[in-house]
């Protein structure tokens, strides 16, 4: 790929001629997703884009017509210059056309000459891509011509099922802000809608047959407060589509050449369902519109042929209103607490004759048999299922297509049995997780912590499976969750920019990718959200600071950057930073404790401040040694996270905090000479829910050699209860002073969760910030 920097063997002067002395702004291909070839026409003459421009398309093709009435929109957008559109092929100016290889039909020829640009594509979807890379390339100026400079982009995507989930069922977006999203997701090159349209907290869909679903089903009483916390906010809650409507999102999105792909899940997150009709529990109810948040015991009875009716009854007429191949059906998270105990359930096991084995319950078979109905329905009548990688639990549909969220196992194990499957991990691609370490400053969100650079480190083909495997990775897409997301604003800024940072993941083979490239690409890409007025998210604007203990110093090393380069300023006494404040200009060696400040002055506005509290001890930036692996999904910086000096807060995802799994903590401190202590203290982070618990027993060890080592101190935690917090658990190990050069320090996580628990009989994560040696 060759990379445009300007505009060979032209300077402004000619441009000014060019334009009869109007003032000529670049266009600059380097766009969002960077297309797959770039060749620069070297001291050729650009094509000024002005107002007399036109935009031509075939005649007699409606699609074309609009693509080419998309692009006058676009331009008229950004440069305030009205292009007319017509019909017809030839002379100067914007030509769109289709031809070329039909290999890839999404992929687009972008050519630009002295006398035309011309767009092409095998089909008007391609077309529609070459355009949007045309749009982005132009800078967002009013009053001003545009110079495109003389070019050939070859381009198409690398997976042809590119996607971003809404779910509207825990809160409710009306139509124009649906239209909305649909908007960003063009305007990314994304080519799938998956809409989430039914939950425990609301059902969102008319169905005719079924009016109770929506009569009764959309409403909610009242809301949960923040997080499950028992208190409610005392506001009747509803909202729910028409099937007109539904059908006015689908056409707006086919417009963009976007497919929408309905979620109706099952058979579990039908709490809303059950309250329309309760007889289609196990219980009979009475069934409530769920009210907070969470996973409801309460799923349709697989017992029940009512309920299969009622499957077919809904998938029936959402196959009318949705014309996609692709009908999502859920069937994740359905827990099979009520099937166990339900006669019609067991009863059903018994018919069914299933057994089961050492892989599956019987209930977990169970739920297959809902999915396997549900698949064979839209099998009969021409459209395919996709579902969450729970379907795998039990045995796969025939002919499903697995979309994989925890983590890229599903995926995995799908692909080598040759099920079709679209990468979704939530370690990657869940855009309701926090973008930032400093939560105080963020809206409220789930939890995790999903940065930019994160999502954009992700790549979808998994190195453990086959060529052949890796052909079953169809494509790719994020999801945003609502149940912390009340307004459509706040869904745009838990979009943008990461869905610049998926864009790229979808689109561009990875050999092309480069996260310093992208953030100079987003900074073009952001002024275009700003012409739309996008409430996107500014952190990549933040300071990025980088705090590293360097146990050859002694110090804790602090490293400042920003994505323009921009002058940054710093303090260490608390303080806000302002120009008065030390500039920096070289990594900041920190050697006592003390309150780190940070931010980037700009003409057009300061960033938000960094600030961390680096607090001292015997151990911090000393030689650090893990003798049992820090668990992979959770090693961030690794062993010396223990010793940077930097304590985390409850959101054990921000990289403060390391993990062990499955073995333990055990690691060695180098003092580099014998030092005096008597106290050790570890914090723990316990999320009981995510099967994050506290540590079942501490030892401290001390050495002079680093060989043999003599136990001083040493403590025995009982194992969890129900009853107890999460939250953070400080332990701390006094004992008499002592003088060594090594100390260790062994901590063993809970490698058997109790009973009471969903995961019991598991092994527990163990969650630690910092080993302090005073």
């Amino acid at each position: 790929m060759k990379t445009l920097t300007g505009l060979a063997g032209l300077t402004m002067a000619g441009f000014m001629l060019l334009s009869c002395s109007t003032e000529v702004k670049e266009a600059n291909y380097q766009v969002i997703p960077l297309p797959q070839e770039i060749s620069v026409m070297d001291q050729a003459t650009p094509f000024i884009l002005s107002n007399g421009t036109k935009i031509m398309y075939p005649e007699g093709n409606e699609k074309m017509q609009k693509n080419a009435e998309f692009l006058a929109s676009y331009i008229k957008d950004l440069t305030g210059k009205t292009l007319a559109v017509q019909a017809g092929t030839d002379g100067k100016g914007i030509i769109l056309q289709l031809g070329g290889n039909a290999e890839n039909p999404e992929g687009y020829q972008l050519k630009v000459t002295g006398d035309q640009v011309v767009v092409s594509g095998p089909t008007e979807a391609g077309v529609f891509y070459g355009i949007q890379t045309l749009r982005k390339s132009i800078p967002a100026a009013q009053g001003v011509d545009i110079a495109l400079p003389a070019v050939e982009i070859n381009d198409y995507p690398r997976f042809s099922y590119r996607g971003a989930m809404l779910d509207v069922s825990r809160h409710f977006f009306p139509v124009d802000s649906v239209k909305r999203f649909i908007d960003m997701l063009a305007l990314h090159n994304i080519n799938r809608f998956h809409w989430h349209l039914s939950e425990d907290q609301g059902w969102r869909i008319e169905i005719k047959s079924r009016p109770e679903l929506t009569e009764i089903g959309s409403k909610r009483t009242e809301t949960v407060i923040g997080h499950n916390s028992g208190k409610y906010d005392g506001k009747p809650y509803g909202g729910f589509f028409t099937q007109e409507e539904a059908k006015e999102i689908v056409a707006y999105a086919a417009d963009r050449h976007i497919t929408v792909i309905p979620e109706i899940d099952m058979p579990g997150h039908m709490q809303a369902a059950l309250a329309a009709y309760p007889y289609l529990g196990c219980t009979g109810g009475p069934y409530e519109v769920w009210k907070q948040w969470g996973i409801s015991d309460d799923v349709l009875c697989a017992g029940n042929d009512e309920t299969l009716k009622f499957i077919d009854d809904v998938l029936g007429e959402i196959i009318q209103i949705f014309p996609s191949e692709y009908i999502h059906v859920g069937g994740d998270e359905c827990p099979k607490v009520r099937w166990a105990k339900c006669p019609k359930c067991q009863a059903r096991i018994k018919a069914l004759g299933i057994k089961a084995d050492k892989n599956h319950s019987a209930e977990e078979k169970l739920q297959s048999f809902i999915i396997s109905h549900a698949e064979k329905f839209l099998n009969d009548h021409g459209r395919q299922i996709i579902g969450w990688d729970e379907i795998l639990e039990g045995g796969l549909a025939p002919n499903a297509t697995v979309m994989s969220w925890r983590g890229e196992g599903g995926g995995i194990e799908a692909a080598k049995q040759k099920h079709d499957v679209i990468m979704s991990p939530n370690t990657y691609l869940y855009f309701d997780y926090y973008q930032s370490k400093d939560v105080e400053q963020e809206p409220e969100a789930i939890g995790g912590y999903l940065p930019l650079e994160r999502v954009y480190s992700y790549e979808p083909m998994p190195a453990s499976l086959t060529p052949e495997e890796q052909k079953y990775i169809k494509g790719v897409q994020a999801n945003l969750w609502t149940e912390y997301i009340p307004t459509f604003s706040q869904v745009e800024y838990m979009e943008l920019p990461r869905m610049a940072a998926l864009a790229d993941i979808q689109w561009t083979n990875p050999e092309h990718k480069d996260y310093q490239d992208f953030l100079q690409r987003l900074v073009r890409m952001v002024k275009i959200y700003d012409v739309y007025q996008y409430n996107y998210a500014k952190h990549v604007f933040d300071v990025t600071a980088r705090f590293e203990p360097n146990a050859e110093t002694g110090t804790v090393d602090v490293t400042l950057s920003t994505v323009d380069n921009c002058p940054v300023y710093y303090t260490l006494d608390g303080t806000d930073p302002t120009t008065a404040s030390q500039l920096y200009t070289e990594p900041v060696k920190i050697d006592t404790n003390c309150t780190f400040k940070a931010m980037a002055i700009r003409p057009t506005g300061n960033s938000r401040i960094v600030k961390e509290d680096i607090a001292f001890s015997k151990s911090t930036s000393k030689k650090i040694t893990a003798l049992q692996p820090v668990n992979k999904q959770y090693e961030f910086a690794g062993i010396s996270t223990l010793v940077d000096g930097l304590k985390g807060n409850r959101n054990y995802k921000t990289g403060r905090w390391i993990a062990f799994y499955k073995n333990d903590l055990e690691a060695v401190i180098d003092f580099g000479q014998p030092a005096e202590f008597s106290k050790v203290t570890l914090t723990t982070n316990v999320e009981k829910g995510d099967w994050v618990f506290d540590a079942r027993s501490i030892s401290v060890a001390v050495s002079e050699d680093g060989e043999n080592f003599k136990q001083v101190a040493s403590e025995e935690y009982p194992a969890m209860t129900l009853d107890n917090p999460n939250q953070l658990y400080e332990h701390t190990l006094s004992f008499e002073p002592v003088q060594a050069r090594y100390l260790k320090v062994l901590a063993k996580p809970e490698y058997s969760i109790p009973s009471w628990h969903g995961g019991k009989g598991n092994p527990a994560f163990l969650f630690v910030d910092e080993i302090t040696v005073d």
